[in-house]
């Protein structure tokens, strides 16, 4: 009863809001169609029929939720999963690529934040570096990465999964620096009176203090790579991906087919989110962590 209460009450009823908004919106912004194509007719069109037309537009400028359903419907359970028009073949491409470079970029935030931790060089020179390289725009920095890597024989699934792992690293590595730091000063000189080394300071006091760092940051590094990934989908033209099928929408007026794949990658995101949030909660019980500590 509490988990009803708590948990599907609100996101339920924020639901039904969505919904209800997005079918007055829909209703709203697909009317001036009607009643253009009466006009030209010439014939007398009533309220109610406008209506009943906006949720049922071949081309709508917004499409209703029903219509979206149904084009995931036919897309995910309909077509087989190995067609080109299957959402299931194209999501599979856009998720090699975010799960490429979701690897890459927090390996890669993980050495760098080791890094500024134990150098103080490190941190004066290199940490406002990696704040600046986020301020430069995504949709700027991708055609010329494809373009580069390109030209270097280079191509397919790694030139994206270079973007995702871009945009990916900065979070894990500002998260991972906070973990690192995170440990006590007591704790610290403790370990400083027992005589250990760096490297058990290191793997006994400071790694398991950053691991609820780590993951936190990992979640929205894993909902950020797969922004990446679609993104480096857009300047290359390509025929395979989530970002393939919303070029072709945009390409042909299929709003429907947009609407689908936005809902599908936000689907998707949200899964590869609750994935991490599930590894993040088993890590911090297997560490015997607090509540509120795994919580920040």
């Amino acid at each position: 009863m509490n988990f009803v209460k708590d948990k599907v009450l609100p996101v339920g009823t924020v639901l039904i809001a969505i919904i209800l908004l997005w079918y007055g919106l829909a209703a709203f912004l697909n009317a001036p169609f009607e009643r253009d194509q009466a006009e030209r007719a010439g014939v007398e069109i009533s309220t109610m029929q406008v209506l009943q037309n906006t949720m049922n537009q071949a081309r709508p400028v917004l499409p209703t939720p029903h219509q979206v359903g149904a084009e995931l419907w036919k897309t995910v359970f309909g077509i087989k999963p190995t067609s080109k028009r299957s959402l299931v073949y194209h999501g599979w491409v856009t998720l090699s690529s975010t799960l490429l470079g979701f690897v890459f970029g927090s390996l890669l935030g993980i050495l760098l934040a080791v890094g500024i931790v134990h150098s103080r060089a490190l941190d004066k020179s290199l940490m406002p570096w990696i704040i600046t390289s986020q301020t430069i725009p995504i949709l700027a920095i991708a055609p010329m990465v494809i373009v580069v890597l390109n030209a270097i024989g280079i191509t397919g699934l790694f030139p994206k999964a270079v973007i995702s792992a871009y945009l990916s690293f900065f979070p894990v590595a500002v998260g991972m620096v906070k973990g690192l730091r995170s440990p006590d000063i007591m704790h610290t000189d403790l370990m400083h009176t027992y005589n250990a080394s760096n490297n058990q300071i290191f793997w006994k006091l400071r790694w398991p203090a950053a691991l609820p760092y780590l993951f936190i940051s990992m979640q929205v590094a894993i909902a950020i790579s797969l922004v990446g990934a679609i993104v480096g989908e857009l300047p290359t033209g390509a025929v395979a991906g989530l970002g393939a099928r919303l070029l072709a929408g945009s390409y042909y007026g299929q709003t429907v087919q947009i609407w689908a794949a936005l809902i599908a990658a936000a689907t998707m995101a949200g899964v590869l989110v609750a994935l991490v949030g599930i590894a993040a909660k088993w890590s911090n019980n297997r560490m015997g962590a607090r509540p509120e500590r795994a919580a920040l």
